[in-house]
């Protein structure tokens, strides 16, 4: 027989900032025991619209929510799973209220300096590799010592998905029609070529001279500032 690959536990790195680059080793957070599943969700948000009258509705795109990952592991004071190991080789024999804060540390706890929960990267084998934040943790204490100290704890977090502001700049489409943009006229601009620029359609001219309060859609003075909304602003209906 070949030999086995070596058990990937999932990891938790933890970062002071957006960009992921200044990370707290010291704060890492190793799973005792892998989870059995993991759940990642995608949600789009929209805008249903339905004209009065019509049967059918209109689907207006709104917003991608941000990727969320779902995570169920179990924290372990019994001394009796096999291959229990994590951020510290006698982490079998801690007590899981201590294993339970190296968890809250890295994930969850205010970090003064950054004025907020620490970035993390959530790491598990070649399928997951999750930039994020914590979003929400719920704590199930399900064992006890006779005195009551907790011998078990199942852990249930949910991690949205982060991106810097600079990912997400880098990412859009500046010339959006779903987007608000704003233009200083310069010298010889005109109407039709803006309608093109950020609508592929010349023919707004007159929609866009109304919006911006202009009298004429001719000529146009260098200098003033046009705001050219999104499309549905510009329709008879929006």
């Amino acid at each position: 027989m070949g030999d086995r690959k070596r058990l990937e536990k999932l990891i938790i790195r933890s970062f002071t900032d957006r960009q992921f680059k200044q990370e707290q080793s010291d704060l890492m957070f190793v799973a005792p025991i892998n989870p059995e599943t993991f759940t990642k969700n995608f949600k789009v948000s929209v805008d249903r619209q339905q004209g009065h009258g019509n049967e059918g509705t209109e689907i207006r795109y709104r917003s991608t929510a941000p990727e969320e990952l779902s995570l169920d592991f179990i924290l372990d004071g019994t001394n009796t799973m096999e291959g229990y190991s994590g951020k510290t080789s006698d982490y079998a024999t801690t007590p899981v209220s201590d294993q339970l804060q190296d968890f809250l540390l890295c994930c969850y706890d205010m970090n003064g300096p950054i004025h907020r929960p620490n970035f993390l990267i959530v790491m598990w084998g070649s399928e997951v590799n999750f930039r994020c934040v914590l979003s929400n943790v719920n704590i199930n204490y399900t064992l006890f010592e006779p005195d009551g100290s907790p011998l078990r704890v199942k852990i249930s977090a949910t991690f949205l998905h982060h991106k810097s502001r600079e990912e997400i700049l880098a990412e859009a489409r500046p010339s959006s029609p779903d987007l608000t943009h704003y233009q200083k006229v310069r010298q010889g601009d005109r109407l039709d070529n803006l309608s093109f620029s950020v609508y592929d359609d010349p023919g707004f001219c007159t929609e866009l001279a109304n919006f911006n309060g202009l009298t004429t859609i001719r000529k146009l003075k260098a200098g003033i500032q046009l705001s050219l909304p999104p499309l549905i602003k510009l329709s008879p209906n929006g």
